[in-house]
């Protein structure tokens, strides 16, 4: 009965864990659907409330400075006064991929890394053209993200978007410097910038790159250096 009971243990921890996967990745997957669409509200509740975001070596805290990231700045930059999205002729698809998730052994946080592809910019007929932003664009990126669980649900404790490349479409990568810079000014002297400049890691970006370190080990040697393997004869 013992051996049982704890076979059965087990098992609901796997799949509790497994539930936990699935929930934070449905969880990262609206996200990049909400930001499609520009839906602001939307995203910044998918944060704790002592949530943050870091991008282009900015850190918007709070669910407050997840609004101004996605409401304020972007809605500013990708709409015309007053629209909402979706936008007539306006493309900014997300697609959030090659997710690697890890549940801590409490339950209660976890991290995840996925890759986000983007396409974006505006169809010749559209009226309102976003200033400094291509017609047409391409984006990659690597997400190294935090998660909480609050009152039982999944949410975003830190997103660290760190850009990878970005290229006009009809140049590609290999001609184009990213329009997107790194952030200079803090709020409120820049009504759309962050809290906080990471002044101690300032990420230039492309053709720039950095190294985005993997909060998981490798599966064969992360377990042959904690003990639980042994290497061959």
């Amino acid at each position: 009965m013992a051996d049982t009971d704890a076979r059965l243990a087990a098992l609901e921890r796997r799949v509790q864990e497994l539930e936990d996967i699935n929930a934070i990745r449905r969880l990262h997957w609206a996200y990049g659907y909400y930001i499609d669409f520009n839906r602001a509200e939307d995203v910044a509740n998918l944060f704790a409330e002592d949530g943050e975001v870091i991008f282009l070596s900015g850190i918007y805290k709070g669910r407050e400075g997840a609004y101004r990231l996605y409401g304020t700045w972007f809605k500013s930059l990708f709409l015309a006064p007053g629209e909402e999205g979706p936008a007539y002729g306006f493309l900014l698809d997300h697609f959030q991929m090659q997710d690697i998730i890890t549940i801590a052994p409490d339950g209660q946080t976890a991290k995840g890394r996925f890759r986000g592809m983007l396409f974006g910019g505006s169809h010749e007929s559209r009226e309102f053209k976003p200033q400094g932003l291509p017609l047409q664009f391409m984006e990659a990126g690597i997400y190294e993200n935090d998660y909480v669980k609050e009152n039982g649900v999944w949410k975003i404790k830190r997103l660290d978007y760190m850009m990878q490349w970005q290229g006009d479409y009809e140049a590609g990568w290999s001609k184009t410097t990213a329009h997107l810079q790194p952030l200079t000014e803090c709020y409120p002297a820049n009504p759309i910038g962050p809290d906080e400049i990471r002044t101690a890691e300032l990420r230039q970006t492309w053709p720039y790159r950095h190294d985005v370190p993997m909060h998981f080990a490798h599966p064969r040697f992360g377990a042959l250096l904690a003990g639980q393997v042994q290497e061959p004869a």
